[in-house]
């Protein structure tokens, strides 16, 4: 089957006589042409299915009202609210997002970010994903003066806007409350350190012990990607282990659902036998039996503060200060990690 030709101007303008330029100006509301002839080329517009070119569009005026938006993956409550809060915003101030997932893959984030700059968006907003050590394409979009936003996981040395929490004091905030619990083996099911706020997470977790006067083990301390297998195969693995810790602090509460699988698997009693604590607020924590106590990202509001940052940038193109506006996390505590919760 043959496909079907896409209308254009041209055609338009044949069908009424008008010259190209003249249906053109009418289709952009143009105050010189009249308004019979606009409703004339409207109409005809219509019965031809004609549809815009609006890449060619985007480069006559030098900008698209279009804003790409990359996120590690599409099934975490956290990336989606943050996302839904980003299009809300700039839906009210006329642009339209292009939203992408890496996966958490640098190879396929740098393939998205490529795409993005060729359609010419006016900016991406971003956090990356956890294989992304070389910061090149983050890098080629600066310099190709696009826009750059970062939230949750972004590094300094960029020197671009930055919305997140606090990391580090997220951290303290969990070690203080299992202690109060009376734990004192405390273990961490961590994010990879080269990212910044896993790093930023470790080092409050490792500080706080000390504050504590606790022991800080390394094999206490693993490295994931934070799914759920890996929460299922890290607590295992801590339940295997010579000395078992008492709580479980673990950076992502996807993996947090996967090690309390474990621990009812093994008829564990949380949180008496194994106080657990995850991070995001995902949705599923608070319908778990036991529920899952977790850090609150405020993930509406960082992204609706992202995309005023990027509004920002567009009204003021010849700013030069950098923000990084960081929240003060919030510790949600369930029944599994209080004790005194029945």
């Amino acid at each position: 089957m043959e496909n079907k030709k896409n209308s254009t101007i041209k055609d338009i303008a044949a069908v009424l006589g008008l010259t190209p330029s003249a249906v053109s100006k009418a289709l952009n509301d143009h105050p010189r042409i009249s308004d019979k002839t606009k409703i004339a080329v409207r109409q005809v517009a219509q019965e031809l299915d004609y549809q815009p070119n609006f890449l060619s569009s985007a480069l006559r005026k030098g900008k698209s009202n279009l804003v790409g938006v990359i996120i590690p993956r599409v099934n975490s409550h956290f990336f989606s609210s943050v996302v839904e809060n980003i299009e809300k915003v700039l839906n009210l101030n006329g642009y339209n997002i292009i939203m992408t997932q890496s996966n958490e893959l640098y190879a396929k984030e740098c393939q998205e970010i490529d795409t993005l700059l060729k359609i010419q968006v006016d900016g991406i907003i971003a956090s990356m994903a956890n294989e992304t050590t070389d910061l090149e394409y983050y890098q080629k979009i600066k310099s190709k003066g696009t826009e750059l936003v970062l939230f949750d996981r972004g590094e300094e040395e960029l020197n671009v806007d930055y919305v997140g929490i606090d990391d580090y004091k997220s951290s303290h905030l969990v070690v203080d409350h299992l202690v109060s619990q009376n734990c004192k083996r405390i273990a961490h099911i961590a994010g990879f350190h080269h990212i910044r706020i896993y790093k930023e997470r470790i080092r409050g977790y490792k500080d706080a012990l000390e504050k504590w006067n606790l022991s800080i083990q390394d094999n206490w301390i693993v490295e994931s990607n934070l799914r759920i297998e890996d929460g299922r195969r890290i607590m295992q693995q801590l339940l295997d282990a010579p000395e078992r810790p008492d709580a479980v602090y673990v950076a992502g509460d996807i993996a947090a659902l996967g090690a309390l699988q474990v621990l009812l698997e093994n008829n564990i009693k949380v949180p008496e036998e194994m106080a657990l604590i995850g991070f995001s607020d995902e949705p599923f924590t608070s319908l778990t039996q036991p529920s899952i106590s977790t850090v609150n990202q405020h993930s509406d509001q960082i992204g609706k503060l992202a995309a005023e940052a990027f509004l920002e940038r567009m009204n003021n193109p010849k700013k030069k200060t950098v923000s990084r506006i960081i929240l003060e996390p919030e510790l949600i505590i369930r029944q599994s990690s209080n004790k005194n919760l029945k």
